[in-house]
Order: structure tokens, then sequence, then C-alpha cells
């Protein structure tokens, strides 16, 4: 699945070009997950990433370039964790690297998760082309994979689709809702520790949801 953002002038990325961008998508995407797409401007992504503003319309020509390419950012990390799974696979196993990747993801980088629902939830405006291209055969390719595998007696027989659905659902609510978590949990933050003990508590379930049996 893939999700293109046209590179400046089509040609591949120097080091330093490369580091830029890092610095500039990672300093936007902690200002659009705190103020959404209308409540951010240039000059407070240049002002993150301490670079000029002018830099910031080299390597991206306008906002809405800038905000894609975070989008698109995100969506390469996630998809990455489930571009390799295969009929082949133990869905034991593969769903507990999944289910691991995924709460990693959401503690490391929660604000990349929450631009992304932000955008999700606001209609999906800056995602239809990306629904409308591939997403939806990579989606069926990945559903497909656990139908095979229920085909194949590795495990009970759940929708796909649903499954799916639960996955990302979970794993990102520890990232979207991590406030309401820490308020009724009486944190001030969630841990490595915590994130790791909700992993493994949504592998048992999940995993005893579909037959499976959890090696943790």
């Amino acid at each position: 699945m893939t999700f293109e953002v046209p590179a400046h002038g089509g040609k591949p990325a120097s080091r330093i070009r490369q580091k830029n961008e890092e610095t500039i998508i990672k300093a936007a995407e902690d200002e659009f997950a705190r103020h959404g797409f209308k409540g951010t401007s240039m000059n407070t992504i240049a002002l993150n990433a301490g670079l000029p503003k002018a830099n910031l319309h080299y390597y991206f020509t306008n906002k809405l370039g800038l905000y894609v390419a975070v989008l698109s950012n995100i969506l390469q990390l996630w998809d990455s964790t489930f571009n390799t799974l295969t009929a082949e696979d133990d869905p034991a196993e593969a769903l507990t690297r999944y289910i691991r990747a995924k709460m990693e993801f959401s503690r490391r980088q929660p604000q990349a998760s929450r631009v992304f629902a932000m955008e999700v939830i606001s209609g999906g405006e800056c995602l239809t082309e990306y629904f409308n291209q591939d997403y939806r055969a990579w989606f069926q390719g990945r559903a497909a994979v656990f139908q095979a595998w229920i085909d194949a007696g590795k495990m009970d027989p759940v929708d796909p689709v649903n499954l799916i659905f639960l996955l990302w659902g979970s794993t990102q609510h520890y990232a979207d809702f991590a406030t309401q978590i820490c308020r009724v949990s009486g944190r001030t933050k969630l841990t490595k520790q915590d994130m790791e003990d909700a992993g493994d508590n949504l592998i048992r379930i999940i995993l005893k949801g579909c037959g499976l049996t959890p090696t943790i």
C-alpha cells in the first residue's frame, strides 16, 4: 500500500535533505496533533523545527503538502508492520508481533496516531485519493491472509475485516485516548511498562478470541 508524495525536483533525497524533511515532518506532526490542520501555521512549524520558514517552503510548497506528507509518513510506518503478513505465517506469532509493534508505535509516536484520528474523524478529505486507490486492495489482501488461516484450520472462524478493525482500534486507543486512560487509572502518564502490560493483555484477549494460544 502506498501513498505517494512527490519529492522536490523528483530526485532522490540527499542525506541532508532527508534529515531536514524528517525534522520538519516531526515538528509538523506535533503541531497538527495539538492544533489540527486549520489551527496550525507554517510559521509555528518552522519555530518548532528550529528552521527558517523559507526552508519549509523549499521542501514543502504549502501547509497542505506538508500535512499530506505527515499523513503519508504515519501510514507507511503503520503499514510496514502488516505488509509482510503471509498465509504461511503462524497466526499466533504474527498477531503477537503485530500487536506489540502497534503498541510500541502508540507509545513512541502518540502524536502521529492523533493526527490520523483527527483527519479521519473530520471526514478524511485529505485521504480520499489514498482510500480510493490501492488502499482497498491492500486491505483485502490482509483480510485474505486471515481467511487463509481460517480455511487451513489455524484459527477459529472470525470475520477478518472486523478482526483488523479490532486490532487497529485497540492498539491506537492507547495513543488517542491516553489522557482518559491516565485520568481513570490515576496515572500522570503511561509508562513503557504500562504499554507493555496493556499489549500483553490485548494479546491474551484477541488471540484467545481467535482460538489461538498466547505464548506470553
